[in-house]
């Protein structure tokens, strides 16, 4: 057997023996590029004192990954269909490992922000590709099981990254949370090489490169327009990226109706199921990536739990991702892909709804059930959606099938994280000046300022209150006169009180935000939950709409091949126009 598989999947018999080896490669690519995100949410308190990062500098570093890797999808995508998926994820993965040895050597705001974005290059590149060769690799009557597993191990990422480097943080610095990521893609590339068989369209038009860059820029501006407008004010920055999204947007939808081979037909969106999906999956990241960005939170700041701890506690999110995922592949079948991913938004949407429940009092048994319920959904809903989206792609599309699903998932997430999160920050500022006047706590002048920019710095400022308080107790114990001493224990009394209050005032004004920012959460994923369900065909439109998909998949290959035939005919003719001319000669 050779070390390098050489031979494509068109090219066998029957299905790839190793295909299911192969699957292990690609969700182990999947899961580095997702945990790069939630990783680092745990890591981001030692990094800020490490680093000295503003919270502006904090948000970039987070979002320097989200921008590039949005925003090149598409476009890497088409590439990949067109030269080689399996390059692509190895180059990909490549790129991603580069950055992560660059974002664990760098020492200022800049450099990691930088090397952030380089990760994000390379998860653009690994993204899509391991949809495609997912789909490339498996016959079709097995891969709706096999985006099964590629869904719960999204799902797994998503709970895992936390654990990860909770770990990794009890002996390590936050550098050792990017080194990790090292050995895993160097795993993945010798599997790649070694288990997954190349692929790439067999008939592919040139690149519609004006589009894919128009992609790139309507995208990218949009994602940095989510991210700039809501954190940091709606200042010329967010209204020129908003400008330029939109301005793009209408170019690229209007270039991509007249070009005769786009890199995306904007047709199959008037698809009611593929629409359907789409829209589907955007929602649930929103709402997943939202309430993962504050429950995270909760559990370290309020709950005070480390991020080894927080990481554990994130695990029945991940097991019942599993659960739900072997659900869908059971019902979706039988019942259809309606009411399967209705029902998986509806229990997204009840356990939003549950945490409208969280106050001062709760503890983490509260928070159990709704992770059980959101993790249950994400396996309902999004593993049909992904098959629906995959399917609507003829074989020469497969990555840029991939790119859509993958882009869809990015932007709910960043709008989840934009929306969800000012929405948390502005019920905490106002909840905790509220929580702060009714406790009557005397402050020193522009704490309570500070206090209301973050939970973290609320509770930093609690702790500084608190700080001094024992330093005016020890002045006290050393004071020259009775007066003297009874006047600074009477403030150390004070400034006690003080901190103590203060950080009632902050548990309760977050656990409140964290309340309110759910019902938000729910309301928006409940009114997706009912334009989804309208989308959405029934079982047996569902029916003739994958027929219909594979009846269009296959004109579309036959149109492609068609094309390469008259192409070959031309360079033929061409050829014997020149030998004739010069035999004339």
């Amino acid at each position: 057997m050779a070390l390098v598989m050489k031979q494509p999947v068109e090219e066998m018999k029957g299905p790839y023996a190793r295909r299911w080896w192969a699957l292990g490669v690609l969700c182990l690519s999947l899961l580095i590029i997702v945990m790069a995100n939630t990783a680092l949410t745990v890591a981001a308190p030692d990094m800020t004192k490490d680093l000295g990062l503003s919270s502006s500098d904090l948000q970039w570093v987070i979002d320097g990954y989200t921008v590039p890797y949005a925003a090149l999808m598409l476009l890497l995508g088409a590439i990949g269909d067109k030269y080689s998926r399996r390059g692509a994820l190895v180059l990909g993965l490549v790129v991603f490992g580069g950055g992560a040895v660059a974002g664990s050597l760098v020492d200022s705001s800049g450099g990691v922000i930088a090397a952030r974005a380089v990760m994000g290059l390379g998860a653009a590149m690994i993204m899509p590709a391991t949809l495609s060769l997912l789909a490339a690799t498996f016959p079709k009557g097995e891969r709706a099981k096999a985006i099964v597993l590629w869904t719960a191990t999204a799902g797994l990422a998503i709970a895992a990254g936390p654990l990860v480097a909770g770990a990794l943080l009890e002996d390590h610095g936050w550098s050792s949370t990017f080194l990790i990521n090292v050995p895993v893609a160097a795993l993945a590339i010798v599997g790649a090489f070694v288990l997954i068989p190349p692929s790439k369209a067999g008939h592919h038009d040139r690149i519609d490169y004006v589009g894919g860059l128009l992609s790139v820029v309507w995208t990218g501006a949009l994602v940095y327009m989510i991210i700039q407008g809501p954190h940091f004010g709606w200042d010329a920055k967010a209204i020129s990226a908003a400008v330029v999204a939109g301005v793009g947007l209408v170019a690229f939808v209007a270039w991509e109706l007249r070009h005769p081979h786009p890199i995306l037909n904007v047709r199959r969106f008037l698809d009611r199921r593929f629409a359907g999906s789409n829209l589907a999956v955007a929602l649930f990241f929103l709402a997943v990536f939202g309430a993962f960005y504050y429950l995270t939170q909760h559990l370290q700041f309020v709950l005070g739990y480390n991020p080894l701890e927080t990481g554990v506690r994130m695990l029945p999110l991940a097991g019942a991702v599993f659960v739900g995922s072997a659900l869908t592949g059971f019902l979706t079948p039988r019942i259809g892909m309606k009411i399967t991913v209705s029902a998986g938004m509806v229990a997204g949407t009840v356990a939003l709804a549950l945490l409208t429940q969280v106050d001062a009092s709760s503890s983490y048994g509260d928070f159990v059930a709704p992770l059980i319920v959101l993790g249950l959904a994400i396996g309902l809903a999004l593993s049909p959606c992904t098959d629906a989206i995959m399917g609507a792609f003829p074989e020469s599309e497969l990555g840029v099938g991939g790119a859509v699903n993958d882009t869809s998932l990015e932007l709910g997430g960043s709008l989840g994280i934009a929306i969800l999160g000012s929405v948390l920050a502005s019920s905490y500022s106002s909840k905790l000046e509220d929580a702060a006047s009714a406790s009557g706590a005397k402050l020193p002048d522009g704490t309570l300022d500070t206090a209301q920019d973050s939970v973290g710095a609320g509770y930093a400022v609690a702790q500084g209150i608190g700080e001094k308080a024992h330093a005016t107790a020890e002045k006290a114990a050393h004071a020259g006169s009775q007066q003297e001493a009874a006047q600074l224990k009477a403030q150390a009394e004070q400034l006690t009180q003080g901190a103590g209050k203060m950080a009632d005032a902050v548990t309760s004004a977050f656990s409140d935000a964290v309340a309110h920012t759910s019902l938000v959460g729910a309301v928006i994923l409940g009114v997706g939950t009912v334009l989804v369900a309208v989308l959405l065909p029934r079982k047996g439109r569902d029916a003739q709409a994958q027929e219909a998909d594979a009846q269009t998949s296959e004109a579309d290959a036959q149109a492609s091949e068609a094309d390469a035939q008259a192409s070959e005919a031309d360079a033929q003719a061409s050829e014997a126009t020149t030998a004739g001319a010069g035999r004339k000669k």
